[in-house]
């Protein structure tokens, strides 16, 4: 297993941003970015395990973590998704493999679509198919509210099992660690453009190789949903983990990585 490198910041598109950085030099970069109330380090297991193959760069979402927050900024998908481009600009990264979970999955797609640049292949991780005139995504808001809110006055990892009853001590310890660094005015605008934007229109835009994973427990994406993408995105490899909810590699971190190994390899064989 790859130790972590180290966390840094860089001011890119206007805000100061945070990533850590797992793998190191003479690797090609991958950019992660995380879900809607994931903050980088929670993602440092995976990171770790993906760092075996690739330079791994985890960022902190505006408003999730140490990157910047409050009140005064921007919480648009635009806003998004021009932070990783920016991200990846200021940090002089080439050939990079864009990979997302979840919300981030949503906002990758949207990177490449306004056009982001040194991006080799896409890999999405169990993008909300939610918009309008589309059915609900499964998670409802007060769920993320409700633990938010709980974290902010102090929170422990037994008072984080009422929310991730099937998760570890460890990973309910960590997340309850760094919820409160979720800005809730920012998951409330994610949480509400997983429906009132449509994801398919970015989706596609996407021209370079591009790759979905889907949960195969986690009933976001169904068998029609996959079909719809493939008619958008015809170069889309589709590969899923039966085993696995939503948060994929909490529930299956090996088959999370093994497959993750596998999409990428098929994304450079198609470039």
């Amino acid at each position: 297993m790859t130790e972590f490198l180290y966390g840094a910041q860089v001011n890119a598109n206007g805000i100061r941003q945070h990533y850590l950085r797992y793998g190191g030099a003479g690797k090609q970069p991958l950019v992660l970015i995380p879900g809607i109330t994931s903050p980088a380090v929670t993602w440092g297991f995976v990171a770790e395990k993906l760092a075996e193959k690739y330079d791994v760069y985890v960022l902190d979402v505006r408003g999730r973590g140490l990157s910047e927050s409050g009140p005064e900024l921007d919480y648009s998908p635009a806003a998004c998704a021009d932070d990783a481009i920016e991200l990846i600009k200021a940090l002089g990264l080439t050939n990079v493999i864009l990979m997302g979970h979840s919300m981030g999955a949503r906002f990758a797609a949207l990177a490449v679509a306004r056009g982001a640049q040194g991006i080799s292949q896409l890999v999405l991780v169990d993008p909300p198919v939610s918009g309008p005139g589309r059915r609900e995504y499964p998670s409802k808001l007060p769920w993320y509210v409700d633990s938010i809110r709980q974290s902010l006055v102090g929170m422990s990892a037994e008072d984080m099992k009422a929310f991730c009853p099937t998760w570890t001590e460890e990973q309910r310890a960590l997340r309850a660690q760094w919820l409160h660094s979720c800005y809730e005015p920012a998951i409330v605008r994610a949480f509400n453009d997983f429906h009132e934007v449509d994801f398919h229109q970015d989706l596609a835009a996407v021209k370079l190789p591009c790759s979905l994973m889907v949960a195969g427990k986690g009933g976001v994406i169904q068998p029609e949903d996959e079909a719809e993408m493939l008619t958008l995105c015809p170069q889309l490899a589709i590969a899923h983990v039966g085993t696995a909810g939503h948060m994929i590699p909490w529930d299956d971190l090996d088959g999370f990585i093994n497959t993750a190994f596998e999409l990428i390899s098929a994304g450079e064989a198609a470039q």
